[in-house]
């Protein structure tokens, strides 16, 4: 999986002392990494592990949104 087409939410955990990468359109997909680069391949693996295993089970897989607009 090379490009990421879903929003991802990096932030710092103070309390894990780590990235966090939360994947709001894929529900419980999230990563983590020592740095910010380290978190985003963290996410790319976790995100085509969520994928593949919601084609194995035959769960409906969100298509990516995009840039959304905010108010």
């Amino acid at each position: 999986m090379n490009d990421i087409k879903y929003e991802l939410i990096i932030y710092w955990s103070v309390q894990d002392e780590s990235f966090i990468v939360e994947v709001p359109e894929l529900a419980g997909c999230k990563a983590d990494g020592e740095t910010y680069e380290d978190a985003i391949a963290n996410a790319r693996l976790i995100i085509g592990d969520w994928l593949e295993t919601a084609n194995r089970l035959g769960r409906e897989i969100p298509k990516p949104k995009g840039k959304l607009m905010y108010a």
